[in-house]
């Protein structure tokens, strides 16, 4: 029985992929009843016709999509109860539940801010009406600058990066041949000699190196792009390289993402330089993800960074701004040399261990509000 359900179902995490949400949520949806599956052992597993029935039906109804749903939660007894700062600024803000955050970004990316899309959503909502110009100095996966645009927080969004390689896709999406991307994506079948070809493939185009950015992202373990980082092995099941690749939920989010390309630019620049430039400008804000201090290096094909000049370019911008950084000595004390507030947001690795992350700006009285 077991071979016959494996045949015509799919794991929970390959559904999670193609309905677009965490496999947590995709638990969460099971256990609601809103997806049918067959529980074999330990394992959910979802119907693969069942799976894209599912991404046909969803509506901007669902509670998970609403704007607040990630940051407010009643409790047993119906009570809404919201993160708040402790009075001396040093006790972390509870956890963000990333499983009902919107997966909307096309890379699976290290240092990923989906936990963060809560604090976007109300550090713009406090600003007042739609920011004309959101600024991603360090773009990567993008997922704030995707949110403010997507859920109509920001009129237009500035994605900077200087990885030439992640910049390659940006551009292709935004300003290039997004359709034979997707149509690229669609036909890949990544099997180790499909792969190996593929990156080994001198083709120059821009299109091409998006495609092989995507092809690295998806079977890097972690999805890490740096130099070295090591491919996949096993998979989920043992299913290798594929276990990791999902074309219909990959091709989705580029297509929802294309759909929407007058509202985005791209630069490939120095995101530190961009700041400095855009300083004066009273009709931006700013969210600055920079490489962290500790894991930048082992993450990021760019990692050198001044961070003592972002805090005083940060200091000096006109545009309000939010940044994140790893709770170190080091970034409380440039941060507290340029008088701006920090506070620690608790959150887990991918491996279940705590830590906590800082939010930096001149101003967080939003968190209250």
């Amino acid at each position: 029985m077991e071979t016959t359900l494996r045949g015509k179902y799919i794991s929970v995490a390959r559904a999670a992929e193609m309905i677009g949400y965490t496999p947590q949520h995709t638990r969460l949806l099971i256990r609601a009843g809103k997806l049918a599956a067959t529980k074999v052992g330990r394992d959910w597993l979802i119907r693969e016709d069942h799976a894209l029935a599912f991404v046909g039906g969803k509506t901007r109804s669902l509670p998970f999509l609403e704007a607040e749903s990630a940051i407010e939660e009643p409790d047993a007894g119906g009570t809404i109860r919201r993160p708040r700062r402790s009075q001396e600024g040093n006790s972390p803000l509870q956890a963000v539940n990333v499983a009902q955050v919107p997966q909307r970004s096309p890379f699976r990316y290290p240092g990923g801010k989906t936990w963060l899309v809560p604090y976007v959503r109300r550090w713009l909502r406090y600003l007042g009406p739609p920011v004309e110009f959101f600024v991603e100095p360090f773009a990567g996966g993008a997922i704030a600058a995707l949110t403010a645009v997507f859920e109509d927080l920001a009129n237009h969004a500035v994605l900077v990066e200087l990885d030439e390689d992640v910049a390659s896709v940006w551009q292709t999406i935004l300003r290039g041949n997004w359709r034979a991307l997707v149509d690229r994506i669609a036909d890949f079948q990544p099997t180790r000699e499909a792969v190996q070809a593929v990156l080994t493939d001198q083709n120059t185009s821009r299109e091409h190196r998006a495609f092989v950015t995507i092809v690295r992202n998806r079977i890097a373990r972690g999805g890490i792009l740096a130099p070295g980082a090591g491919i996949v092995r096993n998979g989920e099941n043992g299913r290798g390289l594929a276990s990791r690749w999902y074309p219909d939920t990959l091709c989705r989010r580029i297509e929802e993402i294309a759909a929407r390309r007058s509202r985005f630019s791209i630069l490939c620049t120095d995101g530190l330089k961009v700041l400095q430039a855009y300083r004066n400008a009273g009709d931006c804000v700013f969210f600055v993800d920079p490489p962290y201090t500790v894991s930048g290096r082992r993450l990021y094909r760019y990692c050198d960074i001044d961070h003592a000049a972002l805090f005083a370019t940060l200091a000096r911008l006109k545009g309000s701004f939010l940044t994140t950084y790893d709770d170190a000595p080091e970034i409380r004390g440039l941060a507290e040399a340029q008088g701006l507030k920090t506070v620690g947001i608790a959150m887990k690795t991918t491996h279940h261990a705590p830590k906590t992350e800082l939010l930096i700006s001149r101003d967080l009285d939003w968190l209250d509000a």
